[in-house]
């Protein structure tokens, strides 16, 4: 199974028993929507809801700490989803958030995971069936997995970083809240960013129906934002979100030496002792 997949393959493989499709919408509370809700009122047929919100590590203050893999493998056996099931991850979100979902289950060591591309927004535009109400499936036990932590950056391996710039640092929020022209309302916050780091709006991989630009666009991208797709990349936002969109877009132009800092701005800029920098990458 293709890691990116169309609308029209999914559509042949909908009844396809080895296949879970599970809608890992998830939305910021300035949204005001409320995604359990919206699934209930339409969702593509015999998809699953995977509640994103809650698939992190509930012992963190922080909002988007990686869950350990005895997490994961319980939120998937709830949802009645084998070991040998293949999983296409949608969303209905502005933040992409199939991909934060599809970032969480590949670090869990998941293999056969896909995003729809588009999401559910073009499964929409272009007419195709939807279904209401919340479908209920038999749990399943699945074994725990280990989660991939040489693939996750905390705040003092960032600090490290600052020294050694072994690592490229990406920053996937909107350009204002990266040079401090404006300040992070979404975690209330001061904007800029960790010194050094490149910024590449996630937002500037899609195209305008929300499905991603092809390979060479989504290559020129990355050298635009002054990042060297052959040295290893650590990508930081917000809480861990956004940042996901941008590593799933690595992985598509096939880089997979990457990592995220999954604390991100919301423990970096909230620290007092933090070096931060304002205005365009230097």
């Amino acid at each position: 199974m293709d890691m990116l997949v169309s609308t029209e393959r999914l559509a042949e493989e909908l009844a396809a028993p080895d296949l879970a499709v599970l809608d890992a919408s998830l939305h910021l509370p300035m949204a005001e929507r409320d995604a359990r809700a919206e699934f209930e009122t339409a969702h593509i047929p015999g998809a699953r809801f995977l509640d994103l919100a809650g698939l992190h590590d509930p012992a963190s203050a922080l909002p988007g700490k990686v869950p350990d893999g005895e997490r994961v493998a319980r939120w998937l056996g709830e949802r009645g989803i084998g070991p040998q099931t293949r999983i296409v991850l949608y969303d209905g979100s502005d933040l992409r958030s199939a991909c934060r979902a599809w970032v969480l289950l590949d670090l869990a060591g998941l293999g056969n995971i896909a995003v729809l591309d588009g999401g559910l927004a073009k499964w929409k535009a272009e007419g195709r069936p939807l279904e209401s109400g919340m479908p209920d499936h038999a749990a399943m036990d699945r074994p725990a997995t280990t989660v991939r932590i040489t693939d996750i950056r905390d705040k003092a391996a960032m600090l490290a970083n600052l020294d050694d710039h072994r690592e490229q640092v990406v920053d996937a929020r909107d350009p204002d809240r990266f040079t401090g022209a404006t300040i992070d309302t979404v975690h209330d916050l001061p904007g800029g960013h960790i010194p050094g780091a490149r910024n590449l709006f996630f937002r500037d991989l899609f195209r305008d129906d929300v499905t991603y630009r092809p390979i060479p666009e989504l290559r020129a991208a990355v050298a635009k934002a002054g990042l060297d797709p052959d040295r290893p990349i650590v990508a930081s936002c917000g809480s861990g979100m956004t940042a996901s969109v941008v590593l799933f877009a690595l992985h598509l132009i096939g880089r997979d030496d990457f990592a995220i800092y999954d604390g991100s701005w919301a423990e970096w800029g909230a620290d007092p002792d933090t070096p931060k920098e304002t205005g365009p990458a230097s």
